[in-house]
């Protein structure tokens, strides 16, 4: 960054060193003298318009060039590249197929001026400087300043960091520059760079790319590594940046390869991916380094890792050997769209030296070129070229003889983008030609002509080309600057055979319609793992449903623990970071993935407790119909007729409504069910009270009136006065029910207290003090009755019914007793069980005590069924 910066300051001082000395002379010079001259290796072809193009035709300098002196400097590189000199000759190439378009630019001729960079960054800000400001040693400055600048546009730069630094200072005088392989998504940012475009899509959606593999094959647990430029410390930026937005997963490391290939570094990092349980890599760094780190990963034998290349090594064929294939194979790799260029081949099949060393523009790298092909040179060697040895080179040799990827035009993809940015350029120059004058888009309506063009103008319209390749894709710019992005998906394979193959597996791209869209073939997909699938590649296993996600405190947020849901909540997804709570009626399941709906408790007719209850009700309503079938019968007889049979048939009347009321707290709770359940007890139990207590006032009377002057008091207990006292008693209770009703009426409700997977339904009593009177009622007329049985139960009688009374009132009070605290404190339906067990009791306990002696001498002791046993004047005793 340091160069960078110091170049950065010396272009825009050479650019105006001429202008600067002419305006501080006292008298106005028309020409200037130019303070530098750089020998480069390139090539040139005139013509009306010039475009410049940068490209790296060797891989680097013998030693840096730190000198500033007007003498003219001549870069020594070293190590041809192949490759870079295809560019610029795929470059020559579309110049030459657009001069012979007569549908574009007619009458125009197209010519070029094409540099080598030689890899560095101040020869490469040298040639920049070449290309827009010349090498004239003498410019004579005219007053109109007419005349045509030496290039309108640039095709390159391959390097971000030379992109970056040359764009800075061509963005000031807004030259285009077209680049076909500087994907630093820094270079995106239009207040910087205001005049470069490329045809690479950035490393932004480079790294969305990546991003969607890693969601493709749930690969959320990786390694990162980048290199220490601009290339791959912005592309790591990006990736932390996005990573985590997208769902995509964590970084278990991140790694920065230095250039110095620090032998103890690489051991570091290698060490780290050893010890990591991320199985995937992620890598944004050069072939050359990915070199150096795959000889360590080689030495510590680090194997069962899923490399994913960013397009910067993906096509190395560096690294494509038998020797790191065992590591590397099954690489999924970003590459640049492949595209086919008709007739570049036969063009560079006609590439020549120069067999007569006039050191013409261009010959001497193609000197340099056929030297480095056929491993032989040229008497005397080319100045600089120190590498070349063995036989003497004749010019005559055939090219396609030779096994060389220079003539490989099957697979071009930085070559493609290269024709691609030579297009866009030709079509902004054609639409800028074809401008009607006086409805231009420049001041006043004016256009740019011929003779005047400006790299300025030229940028208007390059910001609105748009134009098809004849391979079918469209070319255009964003508001960035930046092409319509689209990548292929490459993948690493081994073949048994030996041969190593890299095969399109399939694309990513954007669309208007689709937007980011990711397309694998994954049956071409080569897995370099012993089972031949997808790894797997998490921190932390999902969590299935029924479970939620606990982050693990200090790590990312990839690795977690599994929580159980608790009750009451559920997850029913993958991977959930909070249970959700069940709706108010419904309950998690057993495994706490899906809601159930409560189960409904209620005393049911269905189970065990309420068919033993039914039962036990029924039977004693079966009993009183027998009890009263028999008094009915025997109706005539002295026992019956002697213990009042008319308060007896309402006694027993009464015992089977207590029996049969019983029946509504069993089954599911309604409306009417809970008002009428209350009611119908009170009301019968206070009708069967009242019957005993009329009887036990009864036999007081008759008593009584059997002493001397008591005959008085039983006018008072007629059979009216019987009827009308059980009425009024019983209308006591129904008017209490009634008010209680109607004030805060019984309802039914479900009752999550007791259970919280369970609803309960009851019936809520709606007034506990309506509830409290009708018992008390009850009691007070039990208490009563019982009272005064017990003080006439030693009444001189043989068979004294006050004695019956007492006995069942005791019963009957004591099983209510026992019923407050058994009802409070019973929980949902067993509060009605207890309820219902305490009717049928004290139901029978009346009905037993009351009616079985009688019922016992009816049916088996007939003889003493007589008027005079009854009276006690017969022989048996009672």
């Amino acid at each position: 960054m340091r160069a960078l910066l110091d170049t950065t300051l010396v272009l825009p001082m050479l650019l105006y060193s001429c202008l600067s000395s002419a305006a501080s002379s006292p008298l106005y010079s028309s020409s200037c003298r130019l303070q530098r001259r750089f020998h480069l290796n390139g090539m040139r072809k005139p013509g009306d318009v010039v475009l410049g193009g940068l490209f790296e035709m060797h891989f680097g300098p013998i030693y840096p060039d730190l000198s500033f002196t007007s003498e003219p400097q001549q870069p020594d590189c070293h190590g041809f590249d192949v490759l870079g000199f295809r560019q610029a000759q795929t470059m020559a190439f579309a110049i030459d197929e657009i001069n012979r378009n007569s549908n574009l630019l007619p009458n125009v001729t197209l010519g070029y001026s094409l540099y080598d960079n030689c890899n560095q960054l101040g020869i490469g800000f040298h040639a920049a400087l070449s290309l827009t400001s010349g090498q004239d040693e003498q410019v004579t400055l005219h007053e109109t300043c007419a005349g045509t600048p030496l290039v309108l546009g640039i095709v390159g730069e391959d390097s971000s960091t030379r992109s970056i630094a040359i764009s800075t200072v061509l963005g000031l005088y807004r030259v285009p520059m077209v680049s076909y392989f500087a994907t630093c998504s820094c270079l995106s940012d239009r207040q910087k760079f205001p005049s470069f475009f490329r045809m690479i899509p950035s490393d932004a959606f480079q790294v969305r790319a990546m991003i969607q593999i890693l969601k493709h094959f749930g690969w959320t647990w990786a390694g990162l590594l980048s290199s220490d430029d601009d290339y791959g410390l912005h592309a790591a930026r990006s990736f932390r940046t996005d990573l985590s937005p997208s769902g995509g997963g964590c970084l278990a490391y991140t790694e920065i390869l230095t250039e110095g290939n620090d032998p103890a570094e690489l051991r570091r990092i290698v060490d780290v991916m050893k010890k990591s349980t991320a199985r995937v890599v992620i890598s944004f760094v050069h072939d050359n380094q990915m070199i150096n780190l795959m000889e360590e990963v080689v030495k510590q034998n680090v194997t069962g890792l899923q490399w994913i290349a960013s397009e910067a090594w993906t096509l190395a064929s560096v690294l494509q050997t038998p020797h790191l294939m065992p590591y590397l194979g099954g690489t999924l790799g970003i590459a640049i769209r492949r595209g086919e260029i008709p007739g570049l081949r036969e063009f560079l099949l006609q590439i020549r030296p120069d067999l007569h060393h006039n050191n013409s523009y261009g010959n001497d790298v193609v000197n340099q070129f056929w030297e480095f092909t056929f491993q032989c040179r040229f008497a005397p060697p080319p100045a600089g070229w120190v590498e070349a040895g063995g036989a003497l080179c004749t010019g005559h040799e055939d090219l396609e003889n030779v096994e060389t990827e220079f003539l490989d035009t099957l697979n071009l993809r930085p070559e493609y983008n290269v024709y691609k940015a030579v297009y866009a350029l030709a079509y902004a120059i054609d639409d800028m030609l074809h401008c009607e004058p006086g409805r231009g888009p420049f001041s006043g309506n004016s256009c740019g002509n011929l003779q005047r063009l400006e790299p300025w103008q030229l940028l208007y319209y390059l910001e609105k080309v748009n134009f098809t390749t004849p391979f079918g894709d469209q070319v255009s710019f964003d508001e960035n600057g930046d092409v319509l992005p689209i990548y292929d998906i490459m993948n690493w394979l081994w073949l048994p055979d030996g041969r190593i193959k890299v095969q399109n597996v399939g694309e990513v791209k954007t669309s208007a319609l689709k937007g980011e869209e990711l397309t694998l073939d994954e049956d071409k997909i080569l897995w370099n793992f012993e089972s031949k699938e997808p790894p797997r590649s998490v921190c932390s296993e999902s969590c299935p449903p029924g479970t939620r996600m606990a982050r693990k405190k200090g790590e990312p947020e990839c690795c977690f623990d599994c929580i159980p849901c608790s009750e009451g909540k559920i997850s029913n997804k993958t991977d959930s970071m909070e249970c959700t709570s069940c709706p108010k009626d419904f309950w998690s399941s057993p495994q706490r993935d899906h809601c159930l709906p409560k189960k409904i408790d209620f005393l049911s007719y269905h189970e065990p407790l309420g068919i033993c209850l039914t039962v036990t009700s029924l039977l004693g309503t079966f009993v009183c119909a027998v009890v009263l079938g028999i008094f009915i019968y025997h109706h005539r007889t002295p026992i019956v007729r002697a213990n009042n049979s008319e308060l007896s048939f309402q006694l027993l009347f009464s015992l089977k409504l207590c029996f049969l009321c019983s029946l509504l707290f069993i089954g599911h709770p309604r409306h009417w069910t809970c008002q009428l359940r209350h009611a119908a007890f009170g009301i019968s139990f206070v009708l069967c009270v009242s019957c005993i207590l009329v009887k036990t006032m009864v036999v007081l009377a008759v008593f009584k009136a059997s002493k001397p002057g008591g005959e008085a008091s039983l006018k008072w207990f007629g059979a009216v006065q019987q009827r009308g006292t059980v009425l009024v008693l019983t209308s006591v209770q129904a008017a209490i029910c009634t008010a209680w009703l109607v004030s805060a009426s019984p309802a039914p409700h479900k009752n999550t207290q007791y259970h919280n997977d369970k609803i309960v339904y009851e019936c809520v009593v709606g007034s506990t003090i309506g509830f409290a009177v009708l018992l008390g009622y009850i009691g007070l007329l039990a208490v009563l009755s019982f009272l005064l049985a017990f003080l006439a139960r030693n009444l001189p009688d043989n068979f004294n019914e006050a004695k019956l009374i007492t006995f069942s009132m005791l019963i009957f009070c004591a099983v209510w007793v026992a019923f407050v605290p058994a009802y409070i404190s019973s929980p949902g339906k067993y509060a009605d069980a207890v309820e219902v067990f305490a009717i049928l009791a004290s139901s029978f306990g009346l009905l037993v005590a009351l009616f079985g002696p009688k019922c016992y001498i009816i049916l088996l002791r007939p003889e003493r069924n007589t008027k005079k046993a009854i009276m006690g004047r017969g022989n048996t005793k009672s």
